[in-house]
């Protein structure tokens, strides 16, 4: 099985030759945040990564998170790296320093969110609960909240989570039956269960801060009358102590495809009638509050399916350089080469590696969004920058957890049946990156945001907007080793004009044809996007080779990745331009029976 290895160059070239982390740096808030201090956060996130997180990732798989009546334990070595983790002040790492974090950039904290996935998406679960738990708070808990929860969050010393999904409910949140009832002390009693709750129970913290939607007794029905709470594992004293335990219980851990040294808890809360819950933001404005944690976790989702698909193509990589096999087309008879001298091998690995950096431009990009948008001293910038978060969050997620699948799967037709034994690691990631494209909304649901909200967003300015900037980068490609870039990213462009368009005329006459193409217009607009940050990057590589920069041999392999994304990967999302616009007749054109359904 190959070792993880940190792309720390790759993470470095994407935060500060494309995604512009240099206008993070200018700002006053993060006047800390010198290269110096960016390239050594980096390294030791990569050092952590490698030496204490990814050695856990096929011991966790097969030891697997444990249930009993009295907890959950979770894989040996866990608990460990946790402490590690958070004695490194790793979970604060972006959060502000009067709650205990050390006020640094969201995209330096990004780094990590790739990095500790990459090593073991399994360990990664409980940090990405936790950080959306963090946020969730600060933009929403009350002072007392804030100050009772959040610093305990932010040192590592306690963890959080989301509740959500009910067994009746899926992703129709609007149809939860959980029930909170006010109480005479201002405090509320909740009572239901929730499904699917990442590292709902576990033994890596002294205690664990549940966020619970719930509906108050009298509430209006669907979203409108929902709300959300704090339910911590353990009541809190007045004092910041530890009190006794409330009224609630993991019930089960699922059995799962993958991820199984992660705990995905049934929850039962209030099967006494004693589960204490407090109230976070105001009534019935529960989803407001919910989807602050939940943007911030489906760029982590994102960064998770990017890490995973870093992982699988180091594995394949290396077999494709040490397995000899075969005689390569052109090669002289008898030849004994390994199989990256193959034509389809080098197609899947220079493939895999187009789509790692497109997704890795399109997350990091998000990322200093988020600090562009929280931080500049100019209005206008924000707002801008807001817009960009905005229409790149379903990107990030969905587009990055897409291509962890595709990766990963890839990584085993190079191994071939290699790849189908467990032992060599990529049936793994694959088992374990699947779900990326379904929790934290699937990326149906993804696809759907970006073709109907955020398409209808400031009357369409945003996407106008961002493919103007593309279509603008793509008129000024002066040197001639960026010339190739012209053509695909202008038909792109025009492509996701014109599928934009025609959405937002169905949008009034037939909004069911654009669910019909929301996910491959997802697939264009992303690909658009990342050919597009790509080529920044290629940009950037010909500057530095125009100024001796001595790191030539990357920097050229800069140049043709992207190259190969805009002129080999591009054209095949350009191509969904006519089934995007196709409609949704042809979908509905049969019924169950006539589909195959048993009478």
């Amino acid at each position: 099985m190959q070792d993880f290895r940190s792309p720390a160059r790759d993470i470095l070239f994407a935060l500060n030759d494309i995604a512009g982390f240099a206008d993070v740096a200018a700002l006053p808030d993060f006047a800390d945040a010198t290269p110096d201090l960016v390239e050594a956060v980096v390294a030791e996130a990569a050092r952590l990564s490698d030496e204490v997180i990814a050695p856990l990732n096929a011991s966790g798989d097969r030891e697997k998170a444990c249930w009993s009546p009295d907890g959950v334990r979770l894989p040996k070595g866990f608990p460990e790296a946790w402490r590690t983790l958070s004695d490194g002040g790793w979970v604060g790492l972006s959060f502000p320093p009067e709650f205990g974090g050390q006020g640094l950039p969201e995209s330096l904290f990004s780094v990590f969110a790739e990095l500790v996935p990459a090593a073991s998406i399994g360990f990664a679960q409980t940090l990405t609960l936790t950080v959306g738990a963090i946020e969730a708070l600060l933009a929403h808990g009350s002072e007392e909240i804030r100050s009772r929860f959040v610093p305990k969050l932010v040192s590592g010393q306690w963890a959080g989570t989301m509740n959500l999904t009910e067994p009746q409910a899926g992703s129709d949140v609007g149809a939860l039956k959980t029930r909170a009832a006010r109480m005479p002390d201002g405090t509320y009693r909740i009572k239901g269960q929730k499904i699917f709750i990442t590292s709902g129970e576990h033994d890596l913290t002294e205690n664990i801060v549940h966020l619970v939607l719930a509906r108050v007794d009298g509430a209006p029905e669907g979203t409108a009358g929902i709300s959300l709470f704090v339910v911590p594992r353990i009541l809190v004293n007045d004092d910041g102590s530890l009190g006794a335990a409330n009224d609630l219980k993991c019930a089960s851990i699922e059995h799962k495809l993958g991820l199984h040294a992660s705990a995905t808890c049934v929850m039962v809360y209030g099967d006494q009638d004693a589960c204490i819950g407090y109230l976070v933001g105001e009534e019935n404005r529960g989803m407001a509050a919910m989807f602050t944690m939940m943007n911030a976790a489906r760029l982590h989702v994102g960064m998770q399916g990017l890490g995973c698909a870093e992982r699988a193509y180091q594995t394949a990589l290396a077999y494709a350089c040490e397995r000899i096999q075969g005689v390569p087309v052109g090669a002289a008879k008898g030849a004994s080469l390994p199989i990256i001298e193959h034509a389809d091998v080098r197609r899947m690995l220079l493939g895999m590696k187009a789509k790692i950096e497109a997704s890795r431009a399109i997350c990091y990009r998000a990322a200093t969004a988020i600090d562009l948008s929280r931080h500049h001293p100019d209005a206008e910038t924000r707002t801008r920058e807001q817009g960009v978060i905005d229409l790149l969050t379903p990107l990030a997620k969905a587009y990055s957890s897409d291509i962890g699948s595709e990766v990963a799967s890839e990584a085993i037709q190079v191994l071939g049946g290699m790849g189908f034994i467990e032992e060599y690691g990529v049936a793994q990631i694959y088992r374990d990156v699947r779900i990326t494209a379904i929790y934290e909304g699937t990326n149906g649901i993804q696809a759907w945001d970006l073709a109907n909200r955020k398409l209808k967003m400031a009357g369409g300015a945003l996407w106008r907007d961002m493919l103007a900037e593309i279509r603008a980068f793509a008129g000024n490609l002066d040197d001639p080793r960026l010339r190739s870039f012209e053509a695909p990213l202008l038909a792109a462009v025009e492509a996701s004009c014109a599928a934009a368009d025609w959405f937002m005329e169905q949008h009034r006459e037939n909004p069911r044809a654009v669910a019909a193409g929301a996910v491959p217009f997802q697939r264009l607009f992303s690909e658009t996007v990342g050919a597009y940050l790509l080529a920044r990057g290629a940009a950037a590589a010909v500057r530095r080779l125009a100024d001796g920069d001595p790191e030539r041999e990357y920097l050229e392999a800069r140049i043709v990745v992207a190259r190969f994304f805009a002129e080999k990967l591009l054209p095949l999302s350009i191509a969904q331009l006519e089934p995007i616009r196709s409609g949704d007749a042809l979908l509905y054109a049969l019924s169950p029976a006539q589909l195959g359904l048993p009478a």
